[in-house]
């Protein structure tokens, strides 16, 4: 999703993936902090006892898509927000792997290069709602696709193992959960702030 239209949902300052020790610079007036990509691969990840530290001083952390999703399953016992059903599902153990959200990205862009397997398994099971894929075909080709290195993951090659699947997908946007959820947390953290501003006013 580009900026300028995050910033549409949500007036905020938007910064790269997160990783390992950026929680840590942020300024101490920040209290409302959005984790959705991070950074895993090229540098360390942002860890669940950074997130805890965060949340023991006040800050409110809400996590959804990709490394948000990821951590806010491990922490919202502690009080993260999870927002979305990529969240969700990790929290309730249908998702259990990190590969599942990750992509390959352009650096400096940070355009997808690469189809997450959350994603695909959204757009296959919708091709199977409509009776362009079988059940079985839908296993099948999820399991193709989990086989791969997660770079090597798209919709492409789901077209080229399944040509009915290029038809499919020029007839109808492919779903998009990361997207989605993505959204859903921006307008989350809108809210919580107009809360926190209504509350504030009533205090006066």
């Amino acid at each position: 999703m580009p900026v300028e239209e995050a910033r549409r949902l949500l007036d905020a300052e938007f910064v790269p993936p997160i990783c390992r020790g950026d929680l840590a610079l942020l300024p101490s007036n920040v209290r409302i902090i959005g984790i959705i990509d991070g950074e895993f691969f090229q540098k360390l990840a942002v860890s669940p006892k950074e997130i805890i530290e965060a949340l023991g001083r006040g800050v409110r952390v809400f996590g959804s898509s990709s490394m948000g999703a990821l951590r806010a399953a491990e922490t919202h016992t502690f009080g993260m927000v999870g927002i979305g059903r990529i969240f969700e599902q990790f929290r309730d153990g249908i998702l259990d792997a990190d590969d599942e959200v990750a992509v390959a990205y352009e650096s400096g862009t940070y355009r997808a290069l690469s189809d997450s397997m959350v994603n695909l398994r959204e757009a296959l099971a919708l091709a199977c709602r409509a009776g362009v894929i079988t059940e079985r075909q839908q296993q099948e080709l999820c399991s193709a696709m989990k086989a791969r290195y997660f770079p090597q993951r798209s919709w492409r090659a789901l077209e080229q193992i399944c040509p009915p699947l290029k038809h499919f997908a020029e007839t109808q946007p492919l779903p998009d959960l990361k997207r989605d959820d993505a959204c859903a947390l921006l307008l989350a953290i809108g809210y919580a702030r107009k809360n926190d501003a209504a509350q504030a006013k009533r205090s006066i």
